[in-house]
């Protein structure tokens, strides 16, 4: 299969959402009981945040202004 972008993204969501659920694993799996003090728990709660919002930044729809279009509210003119 060739590199194109769309299977770049692809490949992106899909290791993505490993690393999600290896974090989870992780977290669920992580002993207790002061989890709210320890340095390592907290990095990993850190970690999650950070995939998620890489996850969700793949998801955000974008505007790219032109001419035709300067502002989102200018809708797309038809010639």
């Amino acid at each position: 299969m060739a590199d194109t972008f769309e299977n770049c993204v692809l490949a992106a969501r899909a290791e993505l959402a490993v690393a999600r659920q290896l974090l989870q694993d992780e977290i669920t799996n992580y002993p207790g009981p002061i989890a709210g003090c320890d340095a390592q728990f907290n990095h990993l709660l850190a970690e999650r945040q950070k995939v998620l919002a890489a996850i969700r930044s793949l998801d955000e729809v974008v505007f790219v202004p032109t001419p035709r279009s300067p502002t989102p509210q200018a809708g797309v003119e038809s010639r």
